[in-house]
This record gives C-alpha cells, sequence and structure tokens, in this order.
C-alpha cells in the first residue's frame, strides 16, 4: 500500500483535532481553541471542507466580548478544568461579561481572522455567500479591529500594544526579557504548570518566566481588564501585531467590496498603520522593526522574526532592508529556508526552547506570503520548500529547530497541518 501523502496527513490531523465546533491546537498540550491558531487552521481547513473553516472562525467569534476583544483561549467545557493552566477558573471571564459560557481568557493574540475569513471565502464563495459567513462576520472583524485601535494604543502612537507576553504569540520571545524583568513573579509553588505533564521542561519558558506570566494574568484580571497602560507593568507597542492588523484591513477592504460595504476605510487604515510603523518603529541602521516599551521607550527584541514579518503589510517602503535583513547572517533565509524565530548570531539564540530560536510553520506562512507581496517570489518558494521538507521529516510538530529540521514541542500540531495544507494548494 502506498503511504499517505503529506497532504492526507495533514487532513488526518486537522480532523483528529476538530471538536465540533472547532479545533484545538493538540489534543493534550493545548485542549482549548486558541485565537490565532483558529484564523490559520481555517486557512488549511478551506481545502477540507470550507463550511468546516467558516465555522471555526465563526465559534471564535461567538466568544467575542461586548468591548470587541477576541480572547485568546476559549475553554471547551468537556475538557476538564484542570486539563490547562491557567484555567477557566482563573480567568473568571464571567465577572465582566456577565456569561459564563464560554468561558475565555481576557488576552488577546495577533489579528489574522480577516486574512483568514477572507482566504476562507475565496475557497468556496458559493457556500460562503449561501451561509451569509461574510455578512453575519464582517461586523464583528470590524468591532475586534475598533478595539485593537483605539483601546490598545497604549503610547498614543497609533500603533497597537499588548500587556501580556502570550498576546503576542510568541510567548517566550528573548524580546520581552527586559520588560519581564521588571514583573515580580508568582513563585512556582503557589500554581501548577499543566504544560510540563505534555512537553519537555528544556522546551518549555522557566519557572521563573512562567510565575511572571501568571504575575501579569493575575494582574489584568484583577483590574477588570483594564487597558489604561498605567495599570500595566508590561506594556509594548508590537511591530508583529500592528503589521498583521495592517494585512488584515486590507483583507477587510476586499470583504467590505464583496458585501457591498464601503472599502475606503479600510484601505485609509491599512495606510495610516503602515506610516506608523514606518515612522515609529523602524530601524534603519539594523534593517528590521523592534519592539517597544511603552513605559521605558526603550527599543526590544533587535532579534526577534517578529522584525520582519512586517513584509505582510502591502506597499511597505522599506521591504528592501527587511530583505536583506532575512537573507543575511541573522536569519540566513535564502539559505536554511526555515525562519529562526530569533537571530541566529545572539548568544540567547536556542534551538529548541519555545520561541527562542526554534522556526514555526505560522510564520514561514507569513513571510512566504509577505516575500511574495514584495516580488521576492524565489524567496518565497525556498522557505515554502523547507517548510514542506521540514514536515515530511518531522511530521507535523509545533516547531522545529532551523538549523537541523529536528522536531519539538507537540505533535500532531493544527496550525503546522494547516499551513502544509495550504501551502500544497497553488495560491
Amino acid at each position: 500500500m502506498r503511504a499517505p501523502t503529506l497532504g492526507a496527513r495533514a487532513t488526518g490531523v486537522l480532523l483528529a483535532n476538530w471538536r465540533g465546533q472547532s479545533t484545538v491546537p493538540a489534543a493534550d498540550l493545548y485542549p482549548h481553541q486558541w485565537s490565532w491558531d483558529s484564523a490559520f487552521v481555517a486557512l488549511g481547513l478551506r481545502h477540507v471542507s470550507a463550511r468546516r473553516a467558516q465555522r471555526e472562525l465563526e465559534s471564535l467569534f461567538g466568544a467575542q466580548w461586548t468591548d470587541g476583544r477576541v480572547p485568546h483561549i476559549v475553554f471547551d467545557p468537556a475538557s476538564s478544568p484542570r486539563a490547562y493552566f491557567p484555567g477557566p477558573d482563573f480567568w473568571r471571564s464571567a465577572d465582566v461579561t456577565g456569561r459564563h459560557r464560554p468561558a475565555t481568557s481576557g488576552l488577546v493574540q495577533p489579528p489574522v481572522h480577516a486574512l483568514a475569513a477572507w482566504e476562507t471565502f475565496r475557497a468556496d464563495p458559493a457556500t460562503a455567500r449561501r451561509r451569509g459567513f461574510l455578512p453575519r462576520l464582517y461586523p464583528r472583524l470590524r468591532a475586534w479591529h475598533r478595539y485593537l485601535t483605539e483601546r490598545r494604543d497604549l503610547g498614543g502612537t497609533g500603533l497597537v500594544g499588548i500587556v501580556h507576553p502570550w498576546e503576542s504569540g510568541m510567548d517566550n520571545s528573548p524580546a520581552w526579557d527586559g520588560p519581564l524583568s521588571r514583573v515580580p513573579p508568582v513563585p512556582a509553588r503557589e500554581f501548577r504548570r499543566r504544560d510540563l505533564d505534555h512537553a519537555s521542561a528544556t522546551e518549555r519558558p522557566t519557572d521563573l518566566d512562567y510565575g511572571r506570566y501568571v504575575r501579569l494574568a493575575a494582574d489584568y484580571r484583577d483590574s477588570g481588564y483594564s487597558d489604561r497602560p498605567e495599570r500595566h507593568s508590561f506594556a509594548v507597542e508590537d511591530p508583529l501585531t500592528t503589521a498583521l492588523l495592517a494585512a488584515a484591513e486590507d483583507a477587510m477592504a476586499a470583504i467590505a467590496t464583496e458585501i457591498g460595504a464601503d472599502p475606503g476605510p479600510h484601505r485609509r487604515e491599512v495606510d495610516r498603520l503602515r506610516a506608523a510603523l514606518v515612522d515609529e518603529l523602524f530601524d534603519p541602521a539594523t534593517g528590521t522593526f523592534p519592539a517597544r516599551d511603552v513605559h521605558t521607550g526603550a527599543a526590544l527584541g533587535y532579534g526577534s522574526v517578529a522584525g520582519i514579518v512586517p513584509l505582510v503589510v502591502p506597499g511597505l517602503p522599506v521591504a528592501d532592508a527587511l530583505l536583506a535583513t532575512a537573507t543575511g547572517p541573522r536569519f540566513r533565509l535564502a539559505e536554511l529556508g526555515l525562519p529562526a524565530s530569533f537571530d541566529l548570531t545572539d548568544e540567547r539564540f536556542d534551538t529548541s526552547r519555545y520561541w527562542r530560536g526554534p522556526a514555526w510553520f505560522n510564520i514561514g506562512w507569513l513571510l512566504c506570503r509577505g516575500l511574495r507581496e514584495h516580488g521576492a517570489i524565489g524567496l518565497a518558494g525556498t522557505v515554502r520548500g523547507a517548510l514542506l521538507r521540514a514536515a515530511e521529516r518531522a511530521g507535523f510538530r509545533e516547531y522545529v529547530d532551523p538549523l537541523s529540521g529536528q522536531g519539538h514541542g507537540a505533535k500532531d500540531f493544527s496550525w503546522t497541518a494547516a499551513v502544509i495544507l495550504d501551502l500544497l494548494h497553488p495560491t
């Protein structure tokens, strides 16, 4: 018998991780629905079932708060409250939302959702129109983006801010070491980490960093999820979140055109976000976009791959500088193909520890899109080929060593399978 193809195996992962309304990232380590995971999952699911991909996003936005935020975790009531920490009892979302189901966290994650919604529509416009997919989702997407531009402009510069490393999507990046050092950690004896039940401690954040994450999350919860920057010891203007919002607004213009709304405000928002990124964060000396500490004004994380992800922004005037950084010694993208999550030449680079160096498939997908957007078709093909080969060799792992391709983290990881499935289809 012929072995299943890569695409068939990827489809199998997505089907196995489907829970009736949404997809878990990994059955053991992440047994609930995660926000930006679901956006990437929809990109792959649209090649399996466009209706299911639409349902993935609809399920997530069904948990949207009245202030517009899309919570980074939607808890599955069928899963044990002890299966993941911090669980629903920690976040107490009902105290703010007045709604006991679904229970959610109060943090957010990067806004890939409008991009996923538009690509999901394109996979099967007839089904989407028959179900009213975009007309129903569009006002929710607008409210989500409004929350980010109004409530999360922490520095008053037009950039999107985050109040916890988990909100960046790049939880354990060395970029956050500076502001995190100011946060007094909750002692490890006062909480039980569930991630270490399913993953090696050498691949996960340290107890010290996890204690700081818990402190920040508890402080945010106890403030009633206030977004006033003075309430947060960690407040950062993030290039990845801002860039993805710009790309999402570009998708919103297409969605608006499809449903008969005015695309003009979305196009103007792309222009505004692009200008804010370049004017406020771009560093020509290093050819990258560092994050910025709202409290100190210090630039953070020159070595993070987040600094080159703004290639996804249409019409970015500094794209050539980012391409030079991507192909230079710090990332060696033309040579390796796999995008290291942190500067290969930095002493903090780690091939296997969560977000401190390993390559992630969703970041590779974003870079492929950004490279094509700016005419680097050959380099996009190199990245695409490297991602496919890594999945073929290592399986659908959470992340891989960018130098050897060795797999790390969770197995049968949903967004890895989804991204691979999308890369196997013609763009």
